[in-house]
């Protein structure tokens, strides 16, 4: 239920990540990685956007219980073979 929860918070935050990245550059200054490596110009925006998408996907990862299968899935090269 906690992840159910969890992933609606995110699911609700992406978008608003992703519309209003420009009222977060505003507010929290530009990130120089993010411009230096993504873009020469807009970068930081594009990385609010990216970071945006990526709690979109999470979250409904989380709500239709997919996620502890990425999880796996992802991590089972890492895991000790049986």
């Amino acid at each position: 239920m906690f992840l159910k929860i969890f992933g609606l918070i995110l699911l609700i935050s992406g978008p608003f990540l992703v519309i209003k990245s420009g009222w977060f550059l505003e507010n929290f200054g530009s990130i120089q990685w993010a411009e230096d490596k993504l873009s020469t110009e807009g970068g930081t925006r594009f990385l609010y956007k990216i970071i945006g998408l990526a709690f979109m996907f999470f979250g409904l990862t989380m709500i239709f219980d997919l996620f502890g299968g990425i999880v796996i899935w992802i991590f089972s090269p890492l895991l000790p073979k049986k």
